[in-house]
């Protein structure tokens, strides 16, 4: 049956892809699936169940599945040049940050490196929630080494936006020297935080923030973009 439940889920993808069903529609039901594909309820069950996980549909209790909203466009800044809060409001996004931690980080050997760290040095970690239009868009993980700011421990509670903490202490143009694009699943607290499944991919994006005149390095900078609510253009200004 597993070769079945392959069959309804590509056939299901492919009319999303191709517009067939429309954001918004409710999808046919268990039992029409069943007799369409001439197979066990059970074995559409499994298939609409992946594709939940996966983020492609929703259930409405007692009226059915649904094929999911269409989703926001976001302009991804792949770079450590400009601030994320600043990026979006000159696009007009409904932004809305709130700072979810700051806490001191066990010794971590690439983040230390980074931050050119010694493994006595502490490394703290301030991270923010993002949202979007109110929908958990990304959480946004910021290292910074405590030598390079001595009061990062009692600040950071209350930072939303690093670059305007940095302009704070005299820093005032940044510049990144890598940027990394990987693919991962969320961890059950992720997945409590994004509001999303278990399957649904997480873009994420580490780089580096430099201060562009010192070119020290001022933090090291992870995020965990959702994929199911929000098509990413990573087109270079």
């Amino acid at each position: 049956m597993a070769e079945k439940e392959t069959i309804i889920i590509d056939d299901l993808m492919r009319s999303f892809v191709e517009g067939t069903l429309k954001s918004g529609t409710k999808l046919p039901s268990e039992n029409e699936l069943a007799e369409r594909y001439q197979v066990p309820r059970m074995t559409v069950r499994n298939a609409l169940n992946k594709l939940d996980e996966r983020g492609y549909i929703y259930s409405k209790q007692g009226k059915g599945r649904y094929l999911k909203e269409e989703s926001i466009p976001i302009q991804l800044h792949l770079t450590g040049k400009v601030s994320f809060t600043e990026k979006m409001e000159q696009l007009g996004y409904n932004l809305e940050t709130r700072n979810i931690c700051c806490e001191k980080i066990s010794y971590d050997k690439k983040v230390y490196r980074i931050l050119e760290a010694e493994p006595s040095d502490a490394v703290y970690k301030i991270g923010r929630m993002r949202y979007i239009n109110e929908e958990p868009i990304a959480i946004h993980n910021s290292f910074i080494k405590e030598a390079s700011f001595p009061r990062i421990k009692e600040d950071g509670p209350s930072i939303k936006s690093m670059f305007a903490y940095y302009r704070k202490h005299g820093f005032q143009e940044f510049s990144s020297n890598k940027t990394l694009l990987s693919i991962s699943f969320p961890t059950a607290a992720e997945q409590n935080l994004l509001s999303c499944k278990s399957m649904v991919p997480l873009i994420v994006v580490e780089s580096d923030c430099m201060d562009l005149k010192t070119k020290n390095v001022l933090e090291h900078t992870k995020i965990l973009y959702r994929s199911d609510k929000f098509k990413y253009d990573i087109t270079m200004d």
